[in-house]
C-alpha cells in the first residue's frame, strides 16, 4: 500500500515537473525567442506590415482598411466616393461595383454555387454597375473589358489587392473626378503595379491601399 502511494505521489511529482518545465520552454521562452528572432530581422512584417503616412498608422499592405462612408438622410446605402481606386466587392455587403463599407469582421466567402441565381445577378448587376461608373465623355468601358476580380470578392473577402486590369478601367474616371490628365494617372498605376512573386508566384497586382495614398499626394501637389 505505501509502495502503491510512493509511486503515484512520483509519478505526479514527474509529471508536474515535465508540465513546469514544457510551460516555460514553449509557452515562454520559445515564444520570446521567435518574437526576438521576427522584430530583429523582419521587424515591417512582424508588426503587420503597417502603412504609416505623416507617421499615422493608415491600414496594412496585407489586408484591406477598414472604412464606412456616411449614410445621408433618406438612403438606404451610402453614397460611394468614385474619387478613389476602388478594391475588391467586400463579403457580405453584396457584390457592387464599389464598397461603401468595409468590415474586417466580414470574412469567409459567399458560399454560393457558381450556378447560384443570386450570385449570377450580383455578378451581373456588378458587371453593369463597373462599366456606368466607369464610363467618362472621352472613355467608354466594354463588359467584355471587365475583369473577374472587379465582380467578385476573394475567398477571405479582405485582400487589399486588385488586377492592374481592373485599375486600369478607373484611370479616366479617376482622371475626371480629380482633374487630373489621364497620362499622370495611369502612371501612377503602373509605378504601382507589382509583378508576381519572384517572377513566376501569382498575378500582377496593385494595393488600392498604396495606390490611393500615392493619388492623394499627387491631387494635393496640383
Amino acid at each position: 500500500m505505501n509502495n502503491s502511494v510512493t509511486n503515484t505521489a512520483r509519478l505526479l511529482w514527474a509529471g508536474l515537473r515535465a508540465l513546469l518545465v514544457l510551460t516555460v520552454v514553449c509557452g515562454i521562452l520559445y515564444p520570446l525567442a521567435v518574437t526576438g528572432v521576427a522584430q530583429g530581422l523582419f521587424p515591417d512584417k512582424a508588426n503587420g506590415s503597417e502603412i504609416r503616412v505623416n507617421g499615422t498608422v493608415v491600414g496594412s499592405s496585407l489586408i484591406g482598411q477598414s472604412y464606412n462612408l456616411p449614410l445621408k438622410k433618406g438612403q438606404e446605402t451610402p453614397e460611394p466616393d468614385l474619387k478613389w481606386f476602388q478594391g475588391r466587392p467586400a463579403n457580405g455587403l453584396g457584390v457592387n461595383s464599389v464598397n461603401t463599407q468595409y468590415t474586417l469582421i466580414l470574412s469567409g466567402a459567399t458560399n454560393r454555387a457558381g450556378d447560384n441565381a443570386e450570385l449570377i445577378k450580383w455578378v451581373k448587376d456588378a458587371k453593369a454597375a463597373v462599366v456606368k461608373d466607369n464610363s467618362t465623355a472621352d472613355y467608354k468601358v466594354k463588359p467584355s473589358e471587365v475583369p473577374a476580380d472587379a465582380v467578385t470578392s476573394s475567398g477571405s473577402g479582405l485582400d487589399p489587392d486588385i488586377s492592374p486590369a481592373y485599375a486600369d478601367i478607373q484611370v479616366h474616371r479617376i482622371a475626371e473626378k480629380n482633374d487630373l490628365p489621364v497620362a499622370q494617372v495611369q502612371k501612377l498605376v503602373d509605378e504601382h503595379t507589382d509583378g508576381r512573386t519572384l517572377g513566376f508566384i501569382g498575378e500582377p497586382r496593385v494595393n488600392v491601399l498604396e495606390l490611393n495614398i500615392a493619388l492623394k499626394a499627387l491631387v494635393a501637389k496640383s
